[in-house]
Order: structure tokens, then sequence, then C-alpha cells
């Protein structure tokens, strides 16, 4: 299910892809907010979990969070295949990322 709290602001997530750890990692400042794990198969990436931290839920996170994943691998010419319940609902609802599903 997408989140349907408030868009939080553009400066308050920096996300970023560790691939030591097959996961992309929302943060505001030094807290963990939101997690998205991974495993790659070739330039596929299969999306097995999401999660927020409960304290920073129905903020928007993890919407914002997959969406900079999305960007991220669509610049590098990759695919998506949604295991996660969370990420198939996402790519669902926004059809701008439909070219990235396998």
């Amino acid at each position: 299910m997408t989140n349907s709290g408030p868009e939080p602001d553009s400066d308050d997530l920096t996300v970023n892809r560790h691939d030591e750890l097959s996961r992309y990692e929302g943060r505001r400042g030094a807290d963990l907010v939101t997690v998205i794990s991974f495993r790659l198969r070739g330039a596929v990436h299969v999306v097995t979990h999401t999660e927020t931290d409960p304290r920073w839920r129905g903020r928007g996170y993890a919407d914002q969070t997959t969406r900079a994943m999305l960007d991220d691998i669509r610049a590098a010419d990759g695919k998506v295949q949604p295991v996660c319940p969370f990420t198939a609902d996402f790519l669902s609802s926004h059809p701008e990322y439909a070219d990235l599903l396998v």
C-alpha cells in the first residue's frame, strides 16, 4: 500500500545505494529512516523488502526512497522485479515507471 501521508520536504531525506548491503537507505541526518532491500540478477533488481522505522511512518519517506531507487535504476538502464508488496503497489500506482518492469 502506498503512503498517503504528507509529502516530506525534498531536502529532508538523503537516499544512497549500498551495493555491499544490497539495499538503498533513506536517511534524515544520522537517522536511518527507510531501507529497500534488493538482489541483483544481471541488470534486474529484484526488490524484496521495504521497511520504514516506525517513528518515521506516515510521512512519505518510503515513497521518496522508492522513487530515488527507481530513478537510479533507470539511469543505469536497469530493470525491476518487485517481490516486495510495497514496491509492487507503488509501481502499479505510478505508470511513469512501467518501463522498468521486467
